[in-house]
């Protein structure tokens, strides 16, 4: 399994930015094995992170915003999602983990 977290490194929205950086840093505050994907530098990603996400949870207009979050090929869901669970404290079911996939420390 593995945690994908769809990103814009040259969003002009600080809103956009701020919330890739809340998912990033809960991810690696956590030591969970993720792979950042920017979705304007790879046009096919972009275009697949656009086709996986469900229709409900598709804007009325215009497209997903990142970060847009999915496990495998399974869409887990957008930075709103992500912060319900972090405040519900699901963050490991949102992410359809367990928390031994999380990477434990080997330094000791």
């Amino acid at each position: 399994m593995v945690i994908r977290v769809y990103i814009a490194s040259s969003s002009g929205s600080v809103a956009v930015k701020k919330h890739q950086q809340a998912v990033v840093g809960f991810l690696e505050a956590n030591r969970i094995n993720f792979q950042e994907i920017d979705i304007t530098m790879q046009e096919e990603q972009r275009l697949w992170m656009y086709c996986n996400i469900p229709k409900d949870k598709q804007p009325e207009r215009g497209n997903p915003l990142p970060p847009q979050i999915f496990n495998d090929d399974h869409y887990c869901g957008d930075y709103e999602d992500f912060f319900q669970s972090k405040e519900n404290n699901t963050v490991f079911a949102f992410l359809r983990l367990t928390r031994h996939h999380a990477e434990t420390d080997s330094a000791t």
